[in-house]
């Protein structure tokens, strides 16, 4: 078991003041790897490190809008100076806005597309300088489902989903020779801040479980054990892959 240990591993998880980013940066910590948790709001963060501070893990706030010129820059030079290294980043971050097609805007489709795969691809870039130099690293990119298959997500969502899926492929195929290997996470509806409304609308909730075979909306817990898998020397042999964790609703889609 000791390949999933994560104990001295430095690493960036980005959205983590709170939902999924939250869960999987508290996880990185209890798995043993000291945590640069990033979002806009610094009092998200502060909650977020105590929460982790208290459990005996080491972490560390860093406040940045990936969607500004020069941000993944600024993360990764943080992170370097606080926690003297980076070994892994998960890419995190990420918004939606649920419109018909005909219905999206420019502005709407540039914010979705901004922050989902062109803020993830940017601080990818600048984390895989400093990883293949050391010739190590891992980076885990948070897909979706909508990536895979057609949902009822919205058409910018899904687009930028489905771009994370292939920059990770690109990705591996492009650093795993140099020891770092980069793989996504493909989840379905989880209960977090971002869709507590609805799955608080009965009907559609059931229409999500009729979907889904294991007949229960993820917990964001189920998405740590992934994270740690992928972020640890036990997958060290897998790279360019995307594991869904969707109870097996991508089997047939939405």
């Amino acid at each position: 078991m000791t390949r999933f240990d994560l104990t001295g591993k430095k690493a960036i998880v980005t959205g983590a003041g709170r939902g999924i980013g939250k869960a999987l940066a508290i996880g990185l910590a209890e798995a043993g790897a000291e945590v640069a948790v990033v979002a806009r709001t610094e009092a998200d963060l502060q909650e977020v490190v105590q929460e982790i501070q208290a459990s005996g893990g080491a972490a560390a706030p860093i406040t940045a809008d990936l969607t500004e010129a020069g941000a993944a820059e600024k993360v990764v030079a943080e992170t370097l100076e606080t926690l003297g290294g980076l070994h892994i980043l998960v890419n995190n971050a990420g918004m939606n806005i649920r419109k018909k097609a005909h219905e999206v805007s420019e502005e709407e489709w540039d914010r979705v597309v901004d922050l989902n795969l062109k803020g993830a691809f940017f601080l990818s870039q600048a984390a895989g300088k400093v990883m293949c130099e050391q010739r190590y690293g891992r980076i885990v990119n948070i897909a979706s489902v909508a990536g895979l298959v057609a949902l009822r997500t919205g058409v910018a969502y899904g687009a930028s989903k489905a771009g994370v899926i292939q920059m990770t492929r690109v990705l591996a195929l492009e650093w795993s020779k140099f020891g770092v290997n980069v793989n996504a996470i493909a989840p379905w509806y989880f209960r977090t801040p971002l869709t507590e409304a609805l799955l608080d609308d009965e009907a559609f909730l059931q229409e999500v479980l009729q979907r889904t075979p294991s007949g229960r909306i993820g917990d964001v817990e189920d998405l740590v054990g992934p994270a740690i898998f992928l972020a640890s020397d036990a997958a060290s042999y897998i790279s360019g892959q995307t594991i869904a964790v969707d109870g097996g609703m991508s089997v047939y889609g939405f």
